[in-house]
């Protein structure tokens, strides 16, 4: 399959990330913060140098990650005309010809900030449900789904943490009322485990057909302590998930990049040193 890495997540010295990734063959790069700028905000002249390099390193885009529709930039009470909100679909038309300029296929977006209960019966649908927060996000994706057809190019709606898309399922249900083929699930199966959902076979299976792009990393989640500790590639929670989640993406013919986020750090807060630690296993398992 193929396989790429968030390029900062290596460093975000874009010369260096992309020469790293390179001398473990991955072959695309997938941008999220480049020097000191997040993906969106680059100059014409530094948009440049970023294509040069990437050329120069053979490297494919597969993704534009900003983080467009994150925190409190999208939520239950955020209406379409406010001046946040336009800002974000101001960040989506720039990262869109930067995807445009670069040959990505997708933007990524998130979903807005996450209410705890969404949905509930026998009692909890009155006292416990955050009445009216589901129903009021397709309304608020709508709009960023329309520019991406207009454009022509296609979504990713990331499964992230403290997002109201927090879970395979609920992405599926995103998906399915939106309805549009230019928006897809950018899976990062690790980030689910918060909401305690298998990465295989009920996240897989809760998307399949869905998938447009897949972030990889392992995770030991501790929910009634709030706390997430990333771990070196199979030394997590997801350990024994992703060797039947490959052999699935392979029987159905996925044709997407599998991006390694490299997150983790052994302990001295250097992200190469945990990517070196992790890439071989990763593309063992997924190439």
């Amino acid at each position: 399959m193929k396989l790429g890495v968030i390029t900062d997540g290596i460093s975000r010295d874009l010369k260096h990330a992309l020469k790293v990734a390179r001398e473990f063959g991955i072959g695309f790069a997938e941008l999220q913060y480049v020097w000191d700028k997040e993906v969106g905000d680059h100059t014409k002249s530094e948009l440049q140098t970023i294509k040069s390099l990437l050329q120069d390193h053979e490297m494919q885009v597969p993704c534009i990650s900003r983080h467009i529709f994150t925190g409190g930039t999208l939520q239950m009470s955020t209406k379409t005309t406010d001046s946040v909100y336009q800002d974000q679909l101001s960040s989506l038309r720039r990262c869109i010809e930067v995807a445009k300029e670069l040959g990505s296929p997708y933007v990524r977006i998130f979903s807005g900030r996450k209410e705890m209960i969404l949905f509930g019966k026998n009692g909890a649908e009155q006292w416990n449900v955050a009445k009216g927060a589901w129903d009021a996000l397709p309304a608020l994706i709508e709009p960023a789904v329309r520019i991406a057809e207009q454009e022509e190019i296609e979504l990713v709606v990331e499964t992230g943490n403290g997002t109201m898309v927090n879970s395979s399922w609920t992405a599926a249900k995103l998906i399915d009322a939106i309805g549009s083929p230019h928006l897809k699930v950018l899976w990062d199966p690790a980030n689910n485990c918060y909401a305690h959902e298998p990465m295989f076979p009920d996240g897989y299976e809760a998307i399949r057909g869905k998938i447009g792009h897949i972030h990889i990393k392992d995770v030991y989640v501790d929910t009634p302590r709030a706390t997430l500790e990333v771990r070196e590639m199979c030394k997590g929670q997801l350990a024994e998930q992703f060797q039947p989640t490959a052999e699935a993406l392979r029987n159905d013919g996925y044709d997407g990049v599998i991006s390694f986020e490299s997150v983790y750090h052994p302990g001295n807060g250097n992200f190469e040193d945990g990517f070196r630690a992790s890439i071989d296993r990763f593309k063992q398992l997924f190439g």
